[in-house]
């Protein structure tokens, strides 16, 4: 989504602003903008497509300044061009805008019939307009946008500069995250904390409703004209680790990262075999109570849902639901008490989980009714995780790859953690349980390894796809939101019509589509669904199907005429899902590699959704 970076300081911070930008590219984007204060004017540089465009051109202006902001713009009013790229500008005053302001058209023809020309199709330019129209009646910058945030509807954050103000820049956030980096004579904000890694390591993280004024030595923020104390936070510089090293795209690296990651989330949890004392100690009392399960999440993060429904009920013997945010939060769902609503969000700003989750807490705090809380997150300073009365981290590191992959399966590994846990504290899993599946955890970074050994194999098969249109992908179990999951995967990089099926439902409609130039993907672990799962192959081939199956090296199927098969690792088959992603994960980036897409910034998509 949009990125904004922003600073003022004692000397020119041109390239701060523009590696700034370079390290939010990431979160996708369409075109890019910078606007800096200089000799009491503005000077900006818009560019459509990648920063590098605008780099140029702000090198070939020569563009030096002391304050300034910064924006990669993901279009949602107007089209990507350059007069609808950010910084907008109203004279004096110049503005960055994550989010979305739902009344903008309501502003829009009410500055219209003050005289206000519009050069922009956006939702932004008319903040920038309401500044300038408040600063009219108040000198202070601070006090025209403390004015101009009641007006705003949406969730949105802000950066604002203004000539008359070369020593101040005004951050908001309301419903889109933004971070204060805390320097020596300079300050800085960002949507990221990433993007200011090269400047420092030390953030303040805004709040709903923070106002900020920073100047070279000072940060001020206040809440409905207050001023609020805000800690400062050091964060740890190994998260700055974000370069490609040896691969060829971000999204291959975070792949083979898995291990790792895996490795890092799990042992925040267990003490060999058993679960620690001290893991998820203070929810406790909360799980004691719980009687069902609400997960609720988006995308890739919902079919990591999916998959703990499973786990929850059947092992741990909780009723648990899974819902899509975006649909759950407009739904106004009955309200239970004893609930344990889960949030799953790898960035943890997730808009539609976000919304979601403080509907639900406003609701059941009007109606008395007793529910816990708690976010699966891989950003411990998200809003999510303070948010909540309980949190778990997925300890994956940054993952700048838009198809997500390692969050995916430390997500995973996080929720059978969590199942573990509330199993152990309402002991409906017995310690022997525990000790097995948590064993079989400590074993699963190793069994990925020795998965992705079939890199080689999985890239020829991918050849087979890449002139295919279309795609089936069958599981049954836990390994139905796998095939979810791979034909999102396929569908988000290598632009392939993908469809994900539990395979019991192929005679109730996909058989259909089933011909000679269909790729089936089968999902084939050992387990008590196996022989059915076969069965289903089988109808798939008598209407000419081409089977592409990953099986469990101990499944007994074999390769023949257009049925290609890759071996699987065996592995403890509640944990099949988390190894069962990697292959799939590998066949959707070789053919994305092969049709020549953008792998880590597949068009139309970003990193992180935080507008509607």
């Amino acid at each position: 989504m949009c990125g904004i970076v922003g600073g003022v300081a004692e000397r020119s911070i041109t390239n701060i602003l523009i590696e700034g930008l370079k390290r939010l590219e990431y979160r996708g984007y369409d075109s890019a903008g910078v606007a800096l204060v200089d000799q009491g004017q503005i000077v900006r540089e818009r560019r459509v497509g990648k920063v590098a465009n605008l780099e140029q051109a702000v090198t070939e202006a020569d563009l030096h300044g002391a304050l300034g902001i910064a924006h990669t713009r993901w279009a949602t009013h107007g089209k990507p061009t350059e007069n609808n790229a950010h910084p907008h500008t109203s004279g004096p005053v110049a503005v960055v805008h994550n989010g979305i302001i739902e009344n903008y058209q309501e502003l829009k023809d009410s500055l219209e019939a003050r005289g206000y020309v519009f050069s922009s199709q956006t939702d932004t330019e008319v903040v920038a307009h309401l500044v300038h129209e408040a600063l009219k009646s108040t000198p202070e910058l601070l006090k025209a946008v403390e004015q101009v945030v009641p007006q705003l509807k949406g969730a949105y954050a802000l950066g604002i500069v203004h000539t008359d103000h070369p020593n101040e820049l005004i951050a908001v956030r309301e419903g889109s995250p933004l971070v204060i980096g805390v320097g020596i004579g300079e300050n800085f904000i960002s949507s990221d904390q990433l993007a200011l890694l090269p400047v420092t390591n030390r953030f303040v993280y805004l709040e709903e409703g923070d106002i900020a004024r920073l100047s070279r030595d000072n940060i001020e923020v206040f809440v409905n004209g207050t001023a609020v104390k805000r800690p400062v936070k050091e964060l740890d510089a190994t998260v700055s680790n974000v370069s490609k090293g040896e691969y060829k795209h971000y999204m291959l690296k975070e792949i083979y990262e898995q291990p790792e990651a895996i490795q890092q989330t799990i042992s925040q949890a267990l003490n060999d075999y058993h679960l620690r004392d001290d893991f998820l100690k203070t929810a406790e009392a909360d799980f004691a109570s719980v009687q069902q399960v609400q997960i609720i999440a988006c995308g890739t993060s919902y079919h990591a849902g999916m998959i703990a429904r499973y786990w929850l009920e059947q092992l741990a013997d909780l009723p648990c639901q899974v819902e899509i945010a975006s649909e759950f939060r407009y739904r106004a769902p009955v309200i239970v008490a004893n609930t344990l609503y889960v949030c799953i969000s790898q960035s943890g700003e997730t808009a539609d989980t976000l919304a979601a989750l403080r509907d639900t807490q406003k609701r059941s705090a009007a109606r008395g009714i007793s529910i816990s809380t708690l976010t699966i997150c891989n950003v411990a300073t998200s809003s999510m995780v303070r948010e909540t009365s309980h949190h778990l981290l997925t300890l994956a590191g940054p993952e700048i790859g838009v198809a997500s992959t390692k969050a995916f399966t430390t997500q995973l590994a996080a929720l059978m953690l969590l199942t573990l846990k509330i199993g152990q504290v309402k002991q409906s899993i017995s310690a022997e349980r525990i000790a097995e599946i948590a064993a079989a955890l400590w074993h699963i970074p190793k069994v990925i390894l020795d998965t992705l050994q079939n890199d080689r194999e999985i890239l020829h098969l991918s050849e087979l796809f890449k002139e295919k249109q279309h795609c089936l992908f069958l599981g049954r179990g836990t390994e139905y939101p796998i095939a979810l999951e791979g034909a999102l995967k396929l569908k988000e990089i290598s632009y392939i019509h993908a469809e994900g099926y539990a395979a019991g439902e192929l005679k109730h409609g996909p058989l259909a589509l089933v011909d000679q130039d269909m790729p089936i993907v089968i999902l084939a672990p050992n387990d008590d669904m196996l022989d059915k799962l076969k069965s289903n192959m089988e109808e798939v081939q008598a209407r000419g199907g081409e089977l592409f199956v990953f099986a469990d090296e101990n499944s007994g199927i074999q390769d023949k005429e257009r049925q290609h098969v890759v071996n699987v690792p065996a592995v403890n088959t509640w944990l099949a899902p988390i190894v069962y992603s990697v292959p799939v994960q590998l066949l959707s980036y070789h053919v994305a590699v092969l049709r020549g897409t953008d792998v880590d910034q597949p068009r139309n998509l970003a990193k992180s959704v935080t507008v509607e």
